[in-house]
């Protein structure tokens, strides 16, 4: 309950007694901690001190800091301002204070918290006003006491007094503003006392064992942000400038130039000068000798292809090195193959054939020879469209170590055997296959290399396998490895004597090969006339043989009877021995490099609807030979021990047994010390002829019996093949067996070769480069572990330099006066060798003596008697006792 309200008293008189309030009577503070119970601070304000005359700076200063004020004047403001006095909170003292005069004291330095204090004891008074003296010995220590030591003073707790701050606090205090809810919580009596148990126990495994409070976002309850601190940075304003020239109107500015004519009357005043005449009549000896020496320029030239040359080329002009653009590997073979023989189909682009042979030597074929026969020997088509199955597959008898297309009918293939047999294909039936549907055949200059077989999925999954038409006789062929096959041009057709007629069937039927078994055989696929009567139809009818559907019957007259028509032997002369050949070059091989577009256009002829003219091989047999006059009949061959022989193959009779026999070579070179890889013709001189064997290269010159126009030194590895370049006549290359290919440019250097690149690890055994246009070149190098690189030929290598031909041909003369004139001094020196021989001679019988010219035939005499002896001993027509007696009487 609240307090009752006190009531006032009145007393008798009708006076009131005041009472103040109990919080009016707590006891004053004093310094009693400090030590000075007697000291009261206080807080006068300047309306006090302006009461009782104690203002600061002016009633009280640092020289006089106390003031004496009488009682009755603080009781009197007791009763003018009651609680508001300055003095209420030290009234008690001042009531209970004996004396009249209170003392009080400025505090300056607030050295007891407020701004004045109090003395509430009559002896502090005295003791401030009359402060007891010190002793001297107490003042001299003082003096030696420096004023910079401080004394630490402990704090001294003070009672807080209040100035109103507390209802400030109040109100910024927070209060709770909603109403509190009691809860009662108890439980049964009966459980009062219970033991209790705890155990362990898993939240998760009893449902509704715990229940998780997790934090949320209060969307009810946002922060405003009233305050932020941010910083500014003064920086200099940059600013990009920039100036361009600008062509504002652009104009086209072209200049033309056209001839300055005279009119008609300056030309008839001309006509009629006489100057004019005399002057031409004076110069036309000198320009006529000029015309004739070559000495004003030509005025149809192309200046502008003579400035430079076309940039409009595959690649940059600066690179030289061969980039690789795809390669083949035959990845089904159980065993080991190597590449023996590369071909280019001749109209179709994009589509390479290459023949491929076990990796044995002759002891391993032998003791392998019966596995050898499970497994077929092939010949794969490889096409730029798909790298990992080949298109078609021509299966033979033996591995193949060389082949060709018929120049006349690309669909017939002919290839040499390892065992000596030659073996035909005719692969016209699966001419679609291979066909370039959408590109035609059509070899223009705007052809662009694209894939070369549009087949459907279905038909090309597997690739296709192809059986021979025919094989030659094993009896009266080869009896070893054929190494090298060509086929005759259709220009001509040579009978069993060598003569050469014009060819009566318009096609090549005729083949030259040649073997490990020293001979060289020509072949004619055209039936033969035979020798012996025929049999009757009846027998011949039961002795044919039933041929499977799926082989052409266009050779099957040649099946196991074909012979050679004529067979060439290269003797060595001096022993029986003959000479092993293993490449040849005829003198009509030049005209093969030219015969695509002919073919091309046969070709075309075929798929019109004409027939093949190899389905009736008999048609022109019945025809006249017409014999060719002045046909040169020589050719090279290039043998097994590295020399070069150039031969006829036209036969002569023997006078003294009167049969037809072989002629001896004209000419015999062993410039090569190892086996002639490659013996081929340029395709820019028919009379130039390279040769690759051993460790070296050669260049031959057809007519030229004095040996090479060039002949390279040994090279660091052996060769093993070559060729020339298609496009540049003085660029040729050669593989080694490191699986490096030399690149030889005579325009650079004729006595080693301009780059050597490498194309792979093992032996290159075959190269063949190939025209795909006039920008783009290729060249297929096979290696001895089966595969074949394709690579692209660079700018410098395929584009010809201005003049080129003319300046290689003008090399090759250049080597041929050389050897020449390396020739006549041959002979010179040995007339001179002579001549020295002849005049020693002269003067050794002039300066002998007669005495010495005896003395010399004494002993040719005794020398000659010795050497009788000798003879007739051996001889037993004498004995040795007979000697010596004869010797006793001389």
């Amino acid at each position: 309950m609240a307090p009752k309200r006190q009531k006032q008293k009145r007393s008798k008189r009708g006076k009131t007694k005041i009472t103040l309030p109990v919080s009016e009577e707590a006891e004053p503070v004093n310094m009693e901690s400090m030590g000075h119970p007697e000291i009261y601070p206080l807080v006068l304000t300047s309306k006090t001190q302006e009461i009782f005359n104690c203002r600061i700076d002016e009633d009280v200063t640092d020289e006089q800091p106390y003031k004496l004020i009488r009682k009755e004047d603080i009781f009197a403001d007791f009763e003018n301002r009651a609680a508001v006095s300055d003095f209420y909170p030290v009234k008690k003292i001042i009531q209970e204070y004996p004396g009249d005069e209170l003392l009080l004291v400025y505090d300056k330095d607030f050295k007891y918290g407020l701004n004045f204090y109090l003395i509430g004891t009559e002896e502090g008074k005295e003791n401030y006003l009359n402060p007891p003296e010190v002793p001297e010995e107490q003042e001299e220590y003082k003096e030696h006491i420096p004023e910079d030591i401080y004394i630490y003073k402990p704090p001294i707790s003070k009672p807080w007094v209040s100035l109103g701050s507390e209802k400030e606090i109040e109100e910024e205090s927070v209060k709770e503003s909603t109403k509190e809810i009691t809860y009662m919580i108890s439980r049964k009596r009966s459980e009062f006392g219970a033991p209790v148990k705890f155990s362990d126990q898993n939240a998760s495994s009893v449902k509704d064992a715990y229940i998780e409070c997790t934090a949320y976002p209060d969307k009810k309850f946002t922060l405003k942000q009233l305050e932020r601190d941010v910083g500014m940075q003064v920086v200099p304003k940059i600013k990009d400038t920039s100036t361009q020239t600008r062509w504002t109107y652009p104009k086209n500015a072209t200049t033309q130039y056209y001839p300055r004519e005279f009119s008609e009357e300056e030309k008839d005043a001309l006509g009629q000068s006489k100057t004019l005449t005399e002057f031409l009549n004076n110069v036309s000896i000198s320009v006529e000798i000029a015309l004739q020496q070559n000495e004003i320029m030509n005025t149809f030239i192309n200046d502008w292809k003579s400035l430079a040359e076309e940039e409009g080329t595959f690649g940059d002009k600066t690179d030289t090195h061969l980039k690789e653009y795809q390669s083949f590997t035959y990845m089904h073979n159980l065993t080991e193959n190597m590449i023996t023989c590369v071909s280019w189909h001749p109209i179709i682009y994009g589509l390479i054939a290459v023949s491929v042979a076990v990796r044995l030597s002759f002891e391993e074929r032998v003791h392998f020879s019966g596995k050898l026969l499970l497994q077929p020997s092939l010949i794969l088509f490889w096409s730029f469209s798909d790298p990992i199955q080949p298109q078609l597959m021509l299966e033979s008898p033996d591995d193949i170590f060389c082949f060709q297309f018929c120049p006349s009918d690309p669909n017939i293939i002919a290839g040499g055997c390892i065992n000596g047999q030659i073996v035909m294909w005719d692969i016209t039936a699966h001419a679609d296959r291979i066909e370039n549907i959408k590109a035609g055949g059509s070899r223009s200059k705007n052809v662009t290399l694209k894939p070369m077989f549009l087949l459907e999925p279905e038909t090309n999954t597997e690739a296709m396998y192809i059986r021979h038409c025919a094989v030659s006789s094993i009896e009266n062929g080869h009896r070893k490895v054929i190494t090298d096959i060509h086929w005759l041009p259709d220009t001509f057709e040579i009978n069993r004597l060598g003569s050469v007629f014009e060819n009566r069937s318009g096609i090549s039927c005729q083949l030259v090969t040649c073997s490990a078994d020293c001979t060289i055989c020509f072949w004619d696929i055209r039936p033969q006339k035979a020798l012996t009567p025929q049999p009757p139809p009846e027998k011949k009818k039961e002795e044919s043989i039933e041929v499977p559907f799926d082989v052409p019957s266009t050779f099957l007259h040649l099946n196991l009877s074909w012979k050679p028509l004529s067979k060439i032997r290269l003797s060595k002369g001096e022993t029986a021995l003959d000479h092993c050949p293993t490449k040849l070059s005829l003198s009509e091989d030049s005209l093969l490099y030219k015969a695509q577009d002919k073919m091309l256009a046969q070709s075309k002829a075929m798929k019109a609807g004409e027939m093949n003219p190899y389905q009736n091989l008999e048609g022109g047999l019945g025809n006249y030979l017409k014999p060719i006059d002045d046909f040169c009949t020589k050719f090279f061959v290039g043998t097994e021990e590295g020399e070069v022989i150039y031969t006829d193959w036209k036969m002569e009779k023997d006078p003294e047994t009167g049969r037809f026999m072989t002629k001896k070579p004209l000419s015999l070179y062993t410039v090569h010390d190892g086996g002639v890889h490659t013996i081929q013709r340029s395709p820019f001189y028919k009379d130039i002829i390279l040769t690759v064997g051993g460790w070296n290269v050669a260049i031959w010159k057809e007519g030229i019996m004095t040996g090479p126009l060039l002949q390279s030194s040994c090279a660091p590895k052996r060769y093993t093949s070559g060729h020339w370049s298609l496009t540049r006549p003085g660029v040729f290359y050669i593989g080694r067996e490191d699986g490096y290919i030399d690149i030889w440019d005579l325009l650079e250097k004729t006595h080693e070769p301009v780059q050597s690149q490498n194309i792979c690890i093992t032996m290159i055994t075959y190269i063949k480069p190939w025209t795909f246009s006039a920008k783009q070149q290729f060249i297929a190098i096979a290696d001895y572990y089966g595969t074949l690189h394709i690579l692209e030929i660079p700018w410098t290598l395929s584009r010809p330099s201005t003049n080129e031909v003319s300046r290689i041909s003008y090399y090759f003369e250049r080597e041929v006066k050389h050897l020449e004139y390396v020739e006549q001094r041959k002979k010179i020196r040995e007339e001179e060798k002579k001549e020295m021989e002849m005049e020693k001679k002269k003067v050794e019988t002039y300066q002998k003596s007669k005495e010495q010219l005896e003395a010399k035939l004494k002993m040719d005499y005794e020398s000659y008697l010795e050497l009788e002896k000798d003879i007739l001993i051996n001889l037993g027509l004498i004995k040795v006792e007979e000697t010596m007696s004869n010797k006793e009487m001389i």
